[in-house]
């Protein structure tokens, strides 16, 4: 039997006062029940709210290196579980055990620097116009905190917003995607395990009609942090600044790696393919489309159809290349996409089909694919599909790349293969994208650097990680001494 995992409030797990649960399964055997979780209610995200309400004044007034030794200890915590909680995420989301390894290392990294980034809290001490005066700055966190936080890197996410939420002395009510909610709460058991005060985290599980609303409503509620698509996520900034509340939403991407002449070509297929057909193609910076001059356009597109056939496709427990999309209905919907891809016109060059026979009967299995003869205006090129599906368009100079980088609605990671030096700075000026990268592809992130998107893809309100992390969960306050 499955165990049954309660929610986390005032430092107690306990069950949803509605008394109703939901089963989570392995994407690559629909039959193997991993876990069920409280269908929560909005009475529940209520109750989580006033806990951390309760706790905000005695988290706030510990001393920044004390909250840092509660974050250290809480990675060192995820350090002792990395292999297990790397099972949870990959049997969970589907993953394979090397990407979800790298997730859960990063999600102990970002708790590390955290700990450390505490003792540099503060302010800053600035010139008076007097004698006989202080002027400065000082941070103060704004109280309590929603997260609400996807699927697709369920542990990742949460860890890349708690930490600096907790860091700067906010309290936190936090919501995880209900297709993989098992990690973060092993996350959240971590740091119990470190010591952390009840009702300083409180974690809520269920569905976003029925906990989303109070967390971006409540009056308690000072700022909401959101990660997911760009339809929910204008609804929650929508609803959470009607009172004034502070909000970072992250959201979609349609992310282009634009391929030039002077490119080496079989890096320029490593970039493209890793980047569209790693994690599934489940990323928000996932590379969509391949933007090819049309020099080198037939020669990109024969080896990337290569690269696709080449991914060995399977159950991420077995480390293969690519595992499964996490859903039925995420596999439904990137299998609609191609359908769309072939009625627009688009050559189908490979993959496209879900998986079937064998160990791929009881998943949600599909073939890496690549579209070329794509034009800019197709629904393939221009809304964001996730999973991995590539589409592959020619361009005939740098400019025209550039050009089409940038016709979509979103904004949110962009590469650029080239031996040009001036391609790539020019690149970066002209990209309309929040990450913009030379040589790499559009997947990966540094912990330490702010991360965000333009257009659809953020509310441009602030950034996340590194010291913007910090930035988004303070207020600053000005002092005048005078003495």
């Amino acid at each position: 039997m499955s165990t049954e995992h309660g929610n986390y409030i005032d430092g107690d797990w306990i069950e949803s006062e509605s008394g109703e649960t939901f089963a989570v399964s392995n994407p690559a055997n629909k039959n193997e029940i991993l876990g069920t979780y409280q269908q929560s209610t909005s009475d529940d995200a209520k109750a989580a709210i006033e806990a951390a309400v309760a706790a905000q004044d005695e988290w706030a007034s510990t001393p920044a290196p004390e909250r840092g030794a509660v974050l250290k200890r809480t990675a060192d915590a995820l350090e002792a579980r990395k292999d297990e909680l790397t099972k949870t995420l990959t049997t969970e989301e589907g993953k394979t055990l090397s990407e979800a390894g790298g997730e859960v290392q990063r999600a102990i990294d970002i708790f590390t620097y955290y700990a450390e980034k505490t003792r540099d809290l503060g302010g800053t001490m600035k010139a008076a116009s007097a004698g006989n005066k202080q002027l400065y700055t000082k941070l103060e966190p704004l109280g309590t905190v929603s997260l609400i936080t996807p699927w697709n890197y369920p542990i990742a996410i949460p860890a890349w917003k708690l930490a600096p939420a907790l860091a700067t002395g906010n309290t936190v009510v936090f919501k995880p995607a209900s297709a993989a909610p098992g990690v973060s709460l092993k996350l959240v058991e971590c740091l119990e395990q470190a010591g952390l005060p009840g009702g300083v985290v409180n974690y809520v599980t269920g569905s976003g009609s029925d906990v989303g609303a109070p967390l971006s409503e409540h009056g308690e509620i000072d700022a909401v942090s959101f990660t997911g698509s760009t339809a929910i996520g204008t609804i929650v900034a929508q609803t959470a600044t009607e009172d004034l509340k502070r909000v970072q939403c992250e959201m979609g991407g349609k992310n282009p790696t634009v391929v030039m002449p002077s490119a080496d070509l079989t890096d320029a297929v490593d970039i493209v393919g890793s980047g569209a057909f790693g994690v599934t193609g489940q990323a928000c910076t996932a590379c969509s489309r391949a933007i090819v001059h049309e020099e080198v356009y037939d020669e990109f597109v024969a080896e990337i159809v290569d690269y696709a056939e080449s991914l060995t496709v399977g159950d991420g427990t077995d480390d293969v290349d690519m595992g499964p999309h996490v859903t039925e209905s995420e596999l439904d919907e990137t299998l609609e996409y191609v359908n769309v891809g072939r009625e627009d016109g688009a050559t189908l060059e490979t993959g496209g089909n879900r998986l079937t026979g064998d160990e791929y009967d009881d998943g949600y299995f599909v073939e890496p694919t690549v579209f070329s003869d794509v034009n800019a205006d197709m629904r393939i090129a221009q809304e964001e599909i996730f999973g991995p599906v590539l589409a592959v368009l020619s361009v005939s100079d740098f400019e025209e790349a550039v050009a089409v980088a940038n016709g979509v609605e979103f904004g949110l990671s962009a590469s650029i293969v080239t031996d040009d030096l001036s391609e790539g700075h020019r690149f970066i000026e002209g990209v309309e994208a929040g990450v913009a990268k030379v040589n790499e592809k559009t997947t990966g992130l540094e912990l330490h650097v702010p991360f965000g998107g333009y257009k659809q893809s953020s509310t441009n309100t602030y950034r996340e990680q590194g010291d913007a992390g910090l930035d988004f969960f303070t207020s600053i306050k000005t002092a005048y001494l005078n003495y």
